[in-house]
């Protein structure tokens, strides 16, 4: 959770905290738990979670349990937006130097969505598209956005959304995942072979110092995306990685 702005709106203040702590949570909550996390009374938490619901920020599940509501997929979508369009001059750096298509991706409610592209000009590419949701540990990005999470956060992940297998060759053990995060952790970079679509190889790497956890890649097929290729698209990526990141926290 973000440190409390020095000389901020303490209500204001509060409702973020709620929000991000049912956010945490993995989108919905009881009262006794927000309580149990946070200094706030009782009464306040109350308050603020029942005008949170009148304005459709926050949804009072038939459980009484309090959920995310629809009225902040506005506001996400917006913010994507505007990130998707920070990016793409460093996206659009990575095509012209590489050949091939680069990605930007954030993690969303336990997924990955893709919120910046710009296409390779060969025919033959990968078709993810802006707006998109995918599983963490079958795409480059999540892996490389994973591998910034500690490993019982990376657990409760795949506990809440599973892990399917789009591809014969996708992970589908928590243990072969966390495996594969301690080499990303290592090299500084994860790669998808061919575990989100068969023929198609990706590398990707974190966006560091990220207010939401943010990963860019670039992916082709295995033909042209081989290791030769990595030499090459590791340095480069790191470089748009830097230059994103002193974008996002510009003053």
């Amino acid at each position: 959770m973000a440190e409390k702005a020095s000389g901020g709106v303490q209500s204001v203040e509060r409702v973020f905290e709620l929000l991000e702590l049912i956010t945490d949570a993995g989108g919905d909550v009881t009262l006794s738990e927000l309580s149990s996390s946070t200094d706030l009374p009782l009464p306040t938490i109350h308050r603020l979670l029942r005008t949170l619901v009148t304005l459709g920020y926050i949804r009072q599940l038939p459980n009484r349990r309090y959920a995310l509501g629809p009225r902040l997929i506005r506001l996400g979508e917006g913010a994507n937006q505007q990130l998707g369009a920070l990016a793409r001059p460093q996206l659009k750096s990575l095509v012209d130097r590489l050949g091939e298509t680069a990605n930007m991706a954030v993690l969303d409610s336990d997924m990955v969505i893709y919120v910046a592209q710009v296409p390779s000009l060969h025919s033959m590419r990968m078709f993810t598209e802006v707006g998109r949701r995918a599983h963490t540990h079958a795409t480059g990005v999540g892996k490389a956005i994973l591998a910034q999470l500690d490993d019982d956060t990376v657990r409760g992940i795949v506990n809440r959304v599973g892990m399917p297998t789009p591809t014969v060759k996708s992970i589908g053990d928590v243990e072969a995942l966390l495996a594969d995060l301690k080499l990303i952790r290592d090299r500084g970079y994860s790669i998808d072979e061919e575990e989100q679509e068969i023929g198609v190889r990706c590398f990707a790497m974190a966006v560091p110092n990220a207010p939401t956890p943010t990963a860019i890649s670039v992916s082709g097929p295995v033909s042209r995306v081989d290791e030769h290729f990595a030499d090459k698209a590791v340095p480069v990526l790191r470089e748009a990685a830097l230059a994103i990141s002193q974008e996002l926290n510009r003053t």
